[in-house]
């Protein structure tokens, strides 16, 4: 067996390394998970709710030390780490507030005597999540599923596993009875292993799209539910009415958060011809402000990428799309740190269809120019996509960008004059290649729950 290991990206040094567990071990934590079910369903749903209202403030007195623990394992900046436990606490706060009304039985009016829909939890669910978020990403699956009454079992990613051992932590130093939520420390080649076995019930991945439809072949040929939040190259149409600084401050912010490492990034801009030379020339001198570093340094803004091999990746991405004929407006300087996974923050003009920088998912701090001649054209680039996770426009004619978010952009989110970004009392979920099933708000707690109808006469 190979041990998991979590690396600084700042320098390459190994910071921990876990033993993966054995077939033996896996199936014995799965085993007491279901077991622990039967006790955490039949608790009243007020009193699941108070476990999470505890976790969330022993969230929020340590996001300090969950900030520092990210930036190490994946290179979080602080402040940006803070501010990710700060919304994990919320969405706690969120489903132990909203909870029982979600799942309050609803009564139907047909010839019965009595109808109504009630629903059940299905039992242990997996939850197979990624490095990027590694705080939220858990929490916006556990809150609405462990609050309906379900039990979990945690995938994480390799490199993140000091955060998915302390967030098993925080479940048993919150009050939660023992095995409700379990870390399993396993690397993906166990994954279709764990879905095999009987107690799992269903399975959620947040990743890439080709794992989405590695667990999804896995689960559906054995008949169990999924939820898949997969990759994005999320369109930012500019029209020529735009407020430019306001649209440039939402390019930048929507690009760069995490490093650019999101599904929900920013990823190309597509502008108005007319406005095309200015919108290039804000942007630049907006970037140029980021400070690109180390992410114990409050001052940061941009940290390094998840590992070498990103980085790597996403300097293939650019090289090639540089020679296919895009142009760089500007690249920022980067600490010269041996071993490390800085990435320089990106502007790319010149953009079009058959690049890598249009066509693929650049996972880090590169932004897209992509000129259009008039509103059709630019609302066909941004559909020219096998993915459809959130999408963008900014117009100062709100109507016009209402509709656009409504009916013309292939999307499962559309923002008009704001950065795309999950809510936790909004539904978050994708289309096309981006996935299917909806996380967050009364759609997310409903998705693994048993919608029972009953009928009595």
């Amino acid at each position: 067996m190979a041990d998991l290991k979590s690396t600084n990206p700042v320098n390459g040094d190994v910071v921990g390394t876990y033993p993966e567990m054995t077939s033996t071990e896996i199936s014995s934590v799965l085993n007491e998970v279901n077991d622990a079910f039967v006790g955490w369903h039949s608790l009243k749903i007020e009193d699941r709710c108070q476990y999470f209202r505890n976790l969330a403030e022993i969230l929020r007195l340590r996001q300090n030390e969950f900030a520092r623990l990210m930036a190490l394992e994946m290179g979080k900046p602080l402040a940006q780490g803070k501010a990710e436990a700060e919304k994990s606490a919320l969405g706690c706060d969120y489903y132990a507030d909203n909870g029982p009304e979600f799942l309050k039985e609803k009564y139907i009016e047909t010839d019965a005597t009595e109808s109504y829909i009630t629903y059940q939890p299905l039992g242990v669910v997996l939850a197979v999540m990624p490095w990027n978020f590694p705080i939220w990403q858990v929490f916006r699956f556990a809150a609405p599923a462990v609050i309906a009454g379900n039990v979990a079992v945690l995938k994480h990613a390799s490199n993140v596993q000091g955060c998915a051992d302390a967030i098993e932590g925080l479940f048993l130093e919150a009050g939660f009875p023992p095995n409700v939520f379990r870390n399993l420390t396993v690397g993906s080649s166990k994954v279709a292993e764990v879905i095999e076995n009987p107690f799992v019930k269903a399975v959620t991945l947040t990743g890439s799209t080709p794992a989405g439809k590695a667990v999804a072949q896995k689960a559906g040929s054995m008949l169990k539910k999924t939820v898949l939040e997969l990759g994005g190259s999320d369109p930012y149409v500019i029209l020529k009415d735009a407020d430019l600084d306001q649209a440039v401050s939402a390019c930048v912010t929507g690009r760069l958060l995490n490093t650019g490492q999101s599904c929900i990034a920013a990823k190309r801009f597509i502008v108005d011809a007319t406005i095309h030379s200015e919108f290039e020339d804000k942007i630049v001198v907006a970037m140029k402000k980021q400070v690109v570093g180390d992410p114990f340094e409050e001052e940061t803004t941009v940290g390094p990428m998840v590992n070498e091999s990103a980085k790597e990746e996403l300097e293939s991405q650019v090289k090639a799309s540089i020679k296919a004929g895009a142009r760089v407006l500007y690249e920022s300087e980067i600490p010269q740190t041996e071993n490390s996974a800085f990435h320089p923050v990106t502007v790319l003009s010149n953009v079009t269809p058959g690049m890598a920088a249009f066509d693929e998912e650049l996972f880090g701090p590169v932004a897209s120019i992509i000129s259009a001649n008039e509103e059709e054209e630019a609302l066909a680039l941004a559909n020219q996509t096998p993915f459809g996770l959130g999408a963008a426009v900014f117009t100062s004619n709100i109507e016009k960008g209402r509709k656009i978010v409504e009916t013309q952009l292939e999307a499962g989110a559309g923002f008009v004059n704001d950065f795309v970004r999950s809510d936790p009392r909004l539904p978050f979920g994708g289309v096309k290649e981006s996935g299917y099933g909806n996380e967050l708000s009364s759609y997310g707690i409903l998705e693994f729950v048993n919608i029972k109808t009953i009928y009595i006469r």
